[in-house]
């Protein structure tokens, strides 16, 4: 099955937000990442990474841990765009998501293994390395039940064990969340 944003459009009203549209992206030179730190109803980090022209999107409740000791819930939504990447700002209140949206991290990453045109029946992990401005280094998304998986920093050179709250600024405009608000 083809990747879609059939969801993600049918949950916006674009005339109220200014999210991108959803559009299919033509392959590029490298496969893009990105980490959205997102207070909408509940504060979590949108983990994205770009896969057949969508951004596969995970929410993440706790935000990803730099050791390898922590497993971080990682719930499987809807297919975004790939103009999502550099989202920043405010979605409405009363819209899907609403709250302000900033880019905590982005980069690229090389896939390993268990990437497939069809995420949503995934019974395999999804093994990658980031190269971002805060998350580097070998991850892997295990899936754990339904639409729930687990995202991991896998045991490498790049393990730390900084406290992301600490890292509380956008990497794209160097704004904090209360700036984007």
């Amino acid at each position: 099955m083809k990747q879609s944003l059939k969801q993600y459009n049918q949950k916006r009203d674009f005339l109220k937000t200014q999210e991108p549209i959803g559009k299919l992206r033509k392959k590029g030179a490298k496969l893009i990442f990105v980490v959205q730190h997102h207070l909408a109803r509940k504060d979590h980090y949108d983990f994205r990474l770009e896969w057949n022209g969508v951004l596969l999107s995970f929410a993440v409740p706790k935000g990803p841990s730099f050791s390898h000791k922590d497993k971080r819930l990682a719930i499987h939504v809807e297919d975004h765009p790939y103009d999502y990447h550099n989202f920043e700002g405010v979605i409405p209140k009363g819209e899907y998501g609403g709250g302000p949206v900033m880019v905590w991290d982005t980069g690229y990453y090389e896939p390993f293994s268990g990437f497939t045109t069809d995420i949503s029946s995934h019974q395999q992990a999804l093994k990658f390395f980031l190269k971002g401005t805060k998350l580097y280094g070998k991850w892997i998304l295990i899936p754990f039940k339904d639409q729930q998986w687990l995202l991991v920093k896998e045991q490498d050179s790049f393990l730390g064990f900084r406290n992301i709250s600490l890292l509380d600024y956008s990497v794209k405009t160097f704004r904090k969340m209360e700036d984007i608000i």
